[in-house]
């Protein structure tokens, strides 16, 4: 190959490989809900220190939309990873997840996974589950305590 060809396809395969990875998206159907009131809200993150309060992520995924029968949530732009996801049944809505004497919950709650609840939250490990290149769908059935 001339020397000049071989620094073309040099070059092209290094552009090839420093171009970032796409960005797909993440599709969630909401099921069982106890009832239509109030708000739905959803976390999405990498970051596995807080999951589940992933709020205190600056760049995690959310959305807080109106609890609806078959609701569907989406997050667009989603970079390629390792994620998990909380979701809140915010029944009366005012932002915050009530409980019963401080400990149990008393509103409706939901992870990735369908990962278990053990009187504490979520393992990331049972919650966690990647996310690449293309569009992915998933079911998160909500749970009550009381």
């Amino acid at each position: 190959m001339a020397p000049r060809a071989l620094a073309a396809a040099l070059a092209a395969s290094t552009l090839v490989a420093a171009a970032p990875a796409a960005a797909g998206s993440v599709t969630i159907k909401v099921t069982d809900l106890r009832n239509t009131q109030g708000k739905i809200r959803a976390c999405m993150t990498r970051v596995e220190s807080i999951f589940p309060r992933c709020i205190k992520d600056p760049a995690s995924h959310r959305a807080n939309v109106d609890a609806a029968e078959g609701l569907t949530i989406r997050f667009d732009n989603v970079e390629p990873g390792e994620y998990a996801i909380a979701l809140l049944h915010d029944e009366n809505a005012n932002g915050k997840a009530d409980r019963v004497l401080g400990m149990a919950p008393k509103e409706g709650y939901g992870f990735s996974r369908d990962a278990p609840v053990r009187m504490a939250p979520p393992a990331w490990k049972d919650a966690v589950f990647p996310v690449g290149e293309r569009s992915r769908t998933m079911t998160i059935r909500m749970r009550y305590f009381l």
